[in-house]
């Protein structure tokens, strides 16, 4: 059968006594269908709500942290070039401006099927209305001073004549100064702190705090997110009377604690200012005074770790081969990578960090098969990351899969990856942004209750994007990719009173079906399909 794409400009209309329209709103009736097992009883579950998302989309800000690394610069540079429809030469000739690599904005997903059976796509962008990235108001602050125009040559990210037609447009873009405690990122790092506050850590959240009210009032904003996008610290210690609960951890940076981070600082000024907050590096700033707080505050949070390229296809594949029946008992990764990343994950403690947020992606799809692996059984996983100055952002992963296949034989798959580090990781930002600002539209009722309510502040939605997915207490972390998509997707289908895409595809799996589609096609012959 053949498909087809909706208009890409326009957002559809559900026609259904399921969804309604209000000039402010979009309320839909959704049935939640789950299964719950009790040993060996298997109990389905209806739960009836109703959705409603707020239409209006507001003017939003983002504040990054890092502004002048390598996706920061990269993706101002990005929106503004989508902005202006730029294009520019290569020696492979002319290209334009995209947002590809954005889930968000340049993938579809299946709406449904035409009258003829054929399926019909829709850019998942069209599905509810969101924030345009080049709309988005962005700013931020950096340990380093130097300019975006500069920092943007400096990254050597984008093609050079790309760089020249930007450069006027952020050569006047300087970050804010940043806080910068040393003891939490390589000793290596310090040559490019020409750019940071002083004062005691509660001076310096405070400032922070200034900072955004600032940005929210220059530009009269109605919403402001931050994210943070800079140097991966080493773990912070979580300890007892520290940073345990918003009381300790509020205390702490008052007394000067040694053990607050500086993305702890900025996620308890965001969070402070009703700001979400999300974290795209692997160290652990939500520390539990932290979602202790946001949940007190009911301020969204969300991290850990941009999954852009050898972790993203890791959970593709590792999914692909449990779900296959297939074992796999060894996965080695390695990768070198030469940008400033790669300079600070050369020091142990930071470098840590990383391979804890790493190492972990695979775990939820091991558990989902006892019949390959026994209780407590894990593959053994190994990672590697060395900084290798000359490759630059271009990053090269080398990965190993050995796996135990049928009657004692063995399968390896090895994978070579070059990946543009920044090119992947800027368009995640973008959706993170995107997905976090809708998601702070949208509320939800049960049936029988009377008060709207909102996501958990823990915005687990937002896993796609993410290495190690922050959770609610006590909900199961999801590594699998696609779950993880269909997730974002059902809850947009949701949002408009539909149910969830079943891809079950019965009107194409009997005669009966067959037959009338064979008769419709054949009354409308200017539209002929073939059927096999």
């Amino acid at each position: 059968m053949s498909s087809s794409t909706s208009n890409l400009n326009e957002i559809f209309t559900v026609r259904s006594d399921k969804c309604k329209y209000t000039e402010d709103t979009i309320i839909s009736d959704f049935k939640y269908e789950s299964t719950l097992v009790e040993g060996n009883v298997v109990i389905p579950v209806e739960t009836k709500m109703q959705f409603k998302t707020e239409r209006a989309v507001p003017k939003v800000g983002v504040m990054l942290v890092g502004l002048g690394g390598n996706n920061g610069c990269t993706c101002i540079a990005g929106a503004i070039a989508n902005k202006l429809g730029m294009t520019w030469n290569t020696k492979e000739g002319e290209k334009k401006s995209n947002y590809w690599g954005s889930v968000m904005m340049s993938s579809t997903v299946k709406l449904g099927n035409d009258a003829r059976g054929n399926s019909v796509f829709t850019p998942m962008k069209n599905m509810l209305p969101m924030v345009d990235p080049s709309q988005v108001v962005w700013g931020g602050w950096d340990i380093n001073s130097m300019n975006l125009g500069d920092a943007m040559r400096r990254s050597k990210v984008l093609d050079w004549d790309l760089q020249q037609k930007l450069y006027e447009n952020m050569k006047d873009i300087v970050p804010l100064p940043s806080v910068y405690f040393p003891d939490f990122i390589a000793a290596n790092q310090s040559e490019r702190a020409d750019h940071v506050l002083t004062g005691t850590k509660q001076e310096q959240m405070e400032h922070i705090r200034k900072d955004i009210s600032d940005f929210k009032a220059k530009h009269q904003l109605d919403k402001v997110i931050l994210l943070w996008t800079a140097n991966t610290e080493r773990f912070a210690c979580v300890e007892e009377g520290v940073n345990d609960t918003k009381e300790n951890m509020l205390h702490s940076i008052q007394r000067d604690e040694a053990e607050i981070s500086a993305s702890t600082i900025f996620a308890v000024a965001s969070i402070l200012e009703g700001c979400t907050f999300i974290n795209g590096s692997p160290q652990n700033t939500f520390v539990p005074g932290v979602v202790d707080l946001a949940r007190h505050k009911k301020v969204f949070i969300a991290g850990d770790d941009f999954k852009s390229g050898q972790t993203k296809m890791k959970s593709v594949l590792v999914d692909f081969l449990v779900g296959a029946g297939i074992k796999p008992v060894s996965i080695v990764s390695y990768n070198h990578l030469g940008n400033n990343d790669g300079k600070n994950l050369s020091a142990p403690s930071q470098f840590r960090s990383k391979e804890i947020s790493k190492s972990n992606v695979v775990d939820d799809m091991v558990e989902s098969n006892r019949i390959l692996f026994e209780e407590d059984e894990h593959p053994d996983h190994v990672v590697v990351i060395k900084h290798v100055p000359y490759v630059g952002d271009s990053k090269r992963a080398l990965d190993e899969y050995t796996s135990e296949i049928f009657m004692g034989g063995v399968n390896t798959i090895s994978m070579h990856n070059t990946c543009e580090d920044s090119l992947l990781a800027t368009p995640l930002i973008y959706d993170l942004v995107i997905l976090a600002e809708l998601c702070d539209r949208i509320s939800v009722k049960k049936e029988g209750e009377s008060e709207w309510e909102q996501f958990h502040p823990v915005l687990s939605l937002l896993s796609y994007m993410l290495k190690a997915p922050l959770v609610p207490n006590g909900a199961p972390v999801v590594n699998a990719l696609f779950t993880q998509r269909q997730a974002i997707i059902n809850v947009l289908r949701a949002c408009l009173g539909l149910g969830p895409e079943n891809h079950m595809s019965l009107e194409h799996r009997f005669e009966s079906n067959l037959a009338q589609l064979q008769e419709a096609i054949s009354s409308r012959p200017e539209k002929k399909a073939r059927i096999d």
